[in-house]
């Protein structure tokens, strides 16, 4: 087998790792039962985007893979893609919290109002110009 054979080998093993990581993250994640699961951080989301935008290793330690609960102003509802997703207002203008919503929660997500104080729970994911929770739901609405 020569070298380039070798190295294709090699790349595509190494992508096939890869794959298979990041299906396990998400599998992983995406079956935990938010509604019932307990919530290990409360924060709001104005601290939340100040953290990472300080500090993102830190930050990653405190909430990534966690579920977290965000006190937080409505700055954008959308329904792109057959996603339910809440941006809420962060530090500054340029950073935001990014809640993925269940989609059993669209009829609550239909109803917000840009400006209006929500709260909600989710699955922090990290940190990629705003902060992303996955498998989000509103709480007390």
């Amino acid at each position: 087998m020569n070298r380039k054979n070798k190295i294709t080998i090699f790349l595509l093993s190494l992508l096939l790792i890869a794959g298979a990581y990041f299906y396990i993250e998400y599998y992983n994640t995406s079956h935990i039962d938010i509604n019932n699961a307990s919530t290990e951080i409360s924060t709001d989301s104005q601290k939340l985007t100040a953290s990472f935008i300080n500090n993102e290793n830190d930050a990653n330690l405190i909430y990534k893979n966690k579920i977290v609960e965000v006190v937080g102003v409505v700055k954008e509802v959308t329904f792109l893609n057959n996603r339910n997703t809440i941006i809420l207002e962060g530090e500054n203008k340029n950073s935001s919290v990014l809640c993925d919503m269940q989609s059993d929660q669209l009829r609550i997500v239909k109803s917000l109002k840009k400006g209006q104080k929500i709260e909600l729970k989710g699955i922090c994911k990290g940190f990629l110009k705003d902060v992303i929770l996955l498998n989000c739901m509103l709480i007390n609405q």
